[in-house]
């Protein structure tokens, strides 16, 4: 491949990157606003045009008032407020749509070019199935709560939605370094590449967890820190069921083990700071290194002024940045292990 053909190719990439990153606080907005449930069909051609008229409104918000959102939570609504919250949920599927178009026909085009080599041009394809079942997922999740008895969707079906959204993100961003990113060797033992899995491991079901809570409100159970509601161990009412089912569905239990999570997290990005400190000067992973501990630091400090503003207008936007923080925290630790790979003990 030639460099021009490989800048061009990596330049794609990077659009679909910032993209899918838009597109994920575009879905932490539609939640956070309760706008998920606004749209009650799922047209993929069709539904790429809102509402042209008032009677198309009419329709469409009648349609809203039949399911329990409407009927527990905005009964008072009228059709103005419906709007409102009708843009949420388009925006964040018609931005969907864009990115489709972004990604097939650059695709198309550069295949046509030849310019893929070896199995790029597979990999890349895999993209478009990942595009598919995320859109799915995503219908599947709004279904949950299209009925007269939940007023969200599910918590679940959320943190699926959302686990497969960074999925495709990290696989974009992992075609990408390798189109661009540094040939050196990162100067890593087996310890350190150790480490860094670990961590990775850790912050994907940290990502899980923080899933759960925005599904499950679960910050408003404990808007407290240090402390647990004036205690340091969990004292939950409970929700009945065997041990799996507590730690998914109770959200005294999911904001304790999301905390417990960030707590062990604290102290593995402890040695990795102090392995860091110990790498030879010339090791690329000493400038790398030092954006995942930063990162985690804001992260720490968005999480902590979550909680104590949860139920206040600044909550949901204090989400979105700790969102968009987690993410680019995920990546910048996912640089350091494509980085790491290349190991010189």
């Amino acid at each position: 491949m030639t460099t021009t053909s490989r800048r061009q190719i990596s330049n794609w990439l990077a659009t679909g990157i910032l993209m899918v990153l838009v597109q994920i606080l575009l879905g932490g907005i539609t939640r956070l606003t309760g706008s998920g449930l606004s749209i009650t069909e799922w047209k993929p051609l069709m539904g790429a045009f809102p509402p042209l008229n008032h009677t198309e409104w009419t329709h469409s918000f009648e349609q809203y008032q039949q399911i329990a959102q409407f009927k527990k939570i905005n009964s008072q609504f009228t059709l103005a407020d419906y709007q409102g919250l009708y843009f949420w949920e388009w925006l964040h599927r018609e931005w969907a749509r864009l990115m489709g178009l972004i990604f097939i026909v650059p695709f198309f085009i550069f295949l046509w070019q030849g310019k893929f080599n070896g199995s790029l041009g597979w990999q890349l394809a895999g993209l478009f199935l990942l595009g598919a079942v995320q859109g799915l997922a995503g219908w599947i999740m709004v279904q949950s709560g299209l009925n007269d008895t939940d007023v969200a969707v599910s918590h679940i079906r959320l943190a699926i939605h959302f686990c497969l959204a960074l999925l495709l993100l990290v696989y974009l961003f992992w075609m990408f370094l390798k189109l661009r990113a540094d040939k050196k060797p990162g100067y890593a033992t087996g310890l350190f590449q150790l480490l860094t899995r670990l961590i990775i491991l850790l912050l994907g079901l940290q990502v899980i967890y923080g899933a759960f809570m925005a599904g499950t409100h679960a910050a408003l159970y404990a808007p407290t820190w240090p402390d647990i509601n004036g205690a340091f161990f969990i004292s939950s009412p409970g929700i009945a069921g065997n041990f799996l089912h507590r730690i998914t569905y109770d959200p005294f239990l999911i904001q304790f083990i999301h905390r417990l999570l960030a707590y062990l997290l604290s102290g593995l990005f402890f040695v990795f700071f102090l392995y860091i400190r110990r790498l030879p000067a010339h090791s690329p992973l000493i400038r790398s290194g030092n954006y995942p501990l930063l990162l985690f630091i804001i992260q720490v400090s968005l999480g902590i002024a979550c909680l104590l503003n949860s139920g206040t207008p600044l909550f949901i936007w204090l989400a979105v940045i700790h969102q968009l923080n987690g993410i680019l925290l995920l990546l910048s630790m996912g640089n350091i292990f494509y980085q790491s790979r290349s190991r010189l003990a």
